[in-house]
């Protein structure tokens, strides 16, 4: 269906401000200075509108910044570098806690932001993204001071001493999504600069305030020009040359499968260091002797966190025969009651999807499954506030009755959507969750914390969660297998990837 003009031009909803006001023009950050970037800024075709989720208002524009952009910052990290990476690790540790001191005064600007931006409510922003934005900062804040305390590693042989240090990779490039944007930029920047490194950041084009409010606070606080640089823009015009630049040293990109194989591949005839954290199509386990008063809860929040559009998100749901027609009803009526509605309230639990585009292939999705077999139990159908009858709206979907291997089964959908599977024993269980091209995260439930353990080391996976999901501890390693992608960062792998560790050998007399 077109939709409906707003106004005497002739603009679809998707294209007008709210109110009327001007949209918010950003700007790229390169060498401690806002720019505009190097196209004309006159030309309508150089500017992307950012639209809020829940509306399809259009609030504010990005550069679509091109290869002279990225080039820009590239120079200006690589110029930093040297006096950045000569500061000792304690020098560049409180530079993480004035950044956190800072951006924590904002709190309350970050989940606005974030919650306009992404559509999602503004309760989950605060608690997850704003929270966790600042905490990323004293995290490796901490964890870099440790390395002040004990710099070296020091091997000891009969005749000779081997002295590990850590030394800064160089330039590192850092690309993140739309679905956790500032907690998972703050994710990369912290240990990236507080290991010595300089930073050329690329955001997700489709949500780009917070990365401005971080720019914007780095600014405030005075971090040393060139340190930390970023050029909006979308994959073609900006991400692709970033990963490509020949003075860029690694790679850090969280984001789809598909993206993240080009990324690999345009990072590969140069060897730079990569990490890629990527899809998911995870599994929620659930054993007939789980606590169902607390596992329908846990497995709800798991499947619906953030619309779905987590990577962790628990979007197939298996259940042992015993209890799958009560986990069903309560499973249900759970997903049933959950509020819909307006991000800014504070009492809502499900807000919109990122785009008109993302919209529709989830609804392809939806319809898909119904081609496959299954049997939608609620939902799957756009849920449209009155007040945002413009906005990308989708009802939180539960669909039974599909084979393990179809095609909704396996493949990440990255929405409000789930598919509910019966399993008999154990070991069906496991083949089920491992019926995927992914392997990132997953849950198990059950009474038996014996045989959580055991279930959870059977699926090929890089993070497991029994009894809970997404309960995290910032120090543990955090990646998948297979095309869910390739290394680990949190804590010390974190550190890790953003150095080089450098052996001497000293021969005693």
């Amino acid at each position: 269906m077109e939709p409906e003009k707003c106004c005497e031009s002739g603009c679809v909803p998707c294209e007008r401000d709210r109110d009327g006001a001007a949209p918010l023009d950003l700007l790229n950050y390169i060498g401690g200075e806002f720019v505009g970037h190097s196209g004309n800024e006159a030309d309508e075709n150089n500017w992307l509108n950012v639209l809020e989720p829940a509306t399809g208002y259009r609030f504010a524009r990005v550069p679509l910044s091109g290869p002279d952009d990225v080039d820009a910052a590239v120079i200006a990290a690589r110029a930093a570098a040297p006096d950045w990476g000569a500061l000792d690790f304690a020098e560049r540790a409180d530079w993480l806690d004035r950044i956190a001191d800072a951006l924590e005064t904002k709190y309350e600007d970050i989940a606005a932001l974030e919650s306009r931006d992404t559509g999602k409510p503004i309760a989950l922003a605060r608690a997850v993204d704003a929270y966790r934005s600042v905490a990323n900062f004293r995290f490796f804040a901490g964890l870099i001071r440790e390395k002040a305390d004990s710099p070296d590693e020091i091997f000891e042989m009969d005749n000779a001493t081997n002295v590990v240090v850590s030394k800064p990779v160089g330039v590192a490039a850092l690309i993140t999504p739309w679905n956790l944007p500032l907690y998972l930029l703050s994710w990369k920047v912290a240990p990236a600069i507080g290991m010595g490194n300089t930073v050329v950041c690329k955001p997700s084009e489709l949500t780009p305030m917070t990365a401005n409010l971080l720019m914007e606070t780095i600014d405030e606080v005075g971090l040393p020009a060139g340190v930390v640089n970023l050029v909006h823009g979308n994959g073609a015009g900006a991400g692709g040359p970033l990963t490509t630049h020949s003075d860029v040293d690694l790679v850090s990109f969280t984001g789809g499968t598909d993206t993240g194989a080009k990324v690999a591949a345009a990072a590969a005839p140069q060897f730079k260091k990569l990490s890629l954290e990527l899809g998911g199509k995870n599994a929620s386990i659930i054993f007939d002797d789980c606590d169902l008063e607390k596992t329908v809860p846990g497995v709800t929040r798991a499947a619906f966190l953030n619309q779905g559009q987590v990577c962790l998100c628990g979007s197939r749901i298996l259940v042992q025969s015993g209890i799958y027609d009560e986990f069903v009803k309560r499973f249900v009526d759970s997903v049933e009651s959950m509020r819909i509605g307006d991000p800014s309230n504070d009492e809502t639990e499900l807000g919109a999807l990122i785009s008109p585009d993302h919209l529709a292939k989830v609804e392809g999705y939806v319809a898909l499954a119904q081609e496959e077999g299954g049997e939608v139990l609620t939902g799957g159908h756009p849920c449209l506030p009155k007040e945002f009858e413009h906005g990308n709206w989708l009802a939180p979907t539960v669909i039974a009755g599909l084979s393990p291997d179809a095609r909704c089964s396996t493949e990440e959908i990255f929405g409000p959507v789930v598919t509910i599977h019966r399993f008999e024993a154990e070991e069906e269980a496991v083949a089920i969750a491992n019926n995927t091209r992914y392997g990132l995260a997953g849950s198990v439930w059950t009474g038996d914390l014996d045989k959580g353990r055991r279930v959870a080391e059977s699926i090929d996976t890089g993070m497991v969660w029994v009894n809970t999901w997404l309960h995290r501890d910032l120090r543990v390693p955090f990646g998948g297998v297979k095309d869910s992608g390739v290394g680990r960062e949190g804590g010390r792998w974190s550190l890790g990837f953003f150095s080089e560790p450098m052996n001497i050998c000293l021969k005693h007399d």
